[in-house]
C-alpha cells in the first residue's frame, strides 16, 4: 500500500480497511521495532498516555505522518523489552469490495497467493512477563484468556491476553532474553486454505514459516515449514 523515504514497505490484508497492518524495513537480522494497536478516539489515546505515565511508564509522542497515512502515536516500552504504540488515526482505504451489498470478497485482492483476510495476533518472548500482564490488563484494558505454567508449577511460563472478541491478540513467553519476536499470525478461513498456504509456500521455496490453525477439530494443530 506504499513505500517512504526511510525505505519502509506498507502492506494489508486483503479484508482490512485501513491503509496497513504490517510495515517491512531492510535490516541485518530479523526482529521486530515495534508492534501498534489503534485505539477509539484521540481522547482515548490522551487518557492511555496519562494512564501510563500515573503507572511509571515513560512515553513519547511520534508526530502524524512519520508513518504513511497514521495519525500521532504514543510510544513506550514494556517490562519484556519490546516497544509499543498507540494510535487513534489510520487513513481507512477499505476492501475494494463497498460498503452496500458488498460481495463476499474482492475477486482482484482476495484470491492473489495465499491471500490471509487480516492479521490475528502476535507471540513475544522476553523476562518479566508478569510485569508485561500487569501493565496490559490494569492499564491498557487487556483482559487474560490462558496462561502456561512453567515445569516447577510456581511460575507462569506464558501469558496469551485479549482486548476483542479474538481467542487472543498478544501473547508473552518468558525469555531471558528481551525484546524477541516469535511470530505474527495472519487469520485464513478454513484448514483447507492453511493447506493450500503450504503448497504455495512450497512451491515458492520459502523456508521458516509455522502455519496452523485453531478449531474444534484441530485445536493445538500446526505445520511447520
Amino acid at each position: 500500500t506504499g513505500r517512504d523515504k526511510s525505505g519502509r514497505v506498507y502492506f494489508k490484508a486483503w479484508d482490512e480497511r485501513d491503509h496497513n497492518s504490517v510495515i517491512l524495513r531492510q535490516a541485518d537480522r530479523a526482529g521486530m521495532d515495534f508492534f501498534g494497536f489503534k485505539v477509539e478516539s484521540k481522547e482515548v489515546l490522551e487518557n492511555l498516555d496519562k494512564a501510563l505515565k500515573a503507572y511509571g511508564v515513560t512515553t513519547e509522542r511520534m508526530p502524524a505522518g512519520e508513518m504513511m497515512e497514521t495519525g500521532e502515536r504514543v510510544r513506550f516500552k514494556a517490562p519484556t523489552g519490546h516497544t509499543f504504540e498507540l494510535y487513534a488515526e489510520k487513513n481507512h482505504v477499505g476492501n475494494g469490495s463497498g460498503l452496500v451489498n458488498p460481495a463476499p470478497w474482492n475477486t482482484k485482492t482476495a484470491e492473489h497467493g495465499i491471500a490471509p483476510i487480516r492479521m490475528d495476533h502476535c507471540l513475544l518472548y522476553g523476562p518479566n512477563i508478569q510485569a508485561n500482564k500487569d501493565l496490559f490488563t490494569k492499564v491498557l484494558g487487556f483482559r487474560g484468556v490462558e496462561y502456561v505454567m512453567a515445569p516447577d508449577g510456581e511460575h507462569t511460563a506464558a501469558f496469551f491476553m485479549s482486548c476483542s472478541h479474538k481467542a487472543h491478540d498478544i501473547a508473552f513467553v518468558e525469555h531471558p532474553e528481551p525484546g524477541k519476536l516469535h511470530h505474527i499470525s495472519y487469520r485464513l478461513e478454513s484448514w483447507e486454505r492453511v493447506l493450500r498456504a503450504a503448497d504455495i509456500i512450497g512451491m515458492n521455496k520459502v523456508r521458516g514459516l509455522l502455519l496452523y490453525i485453531l478449531s474444534p477439530l484441530c485445536p493445538k494443530g500446526f505445520w511447520r515449514l
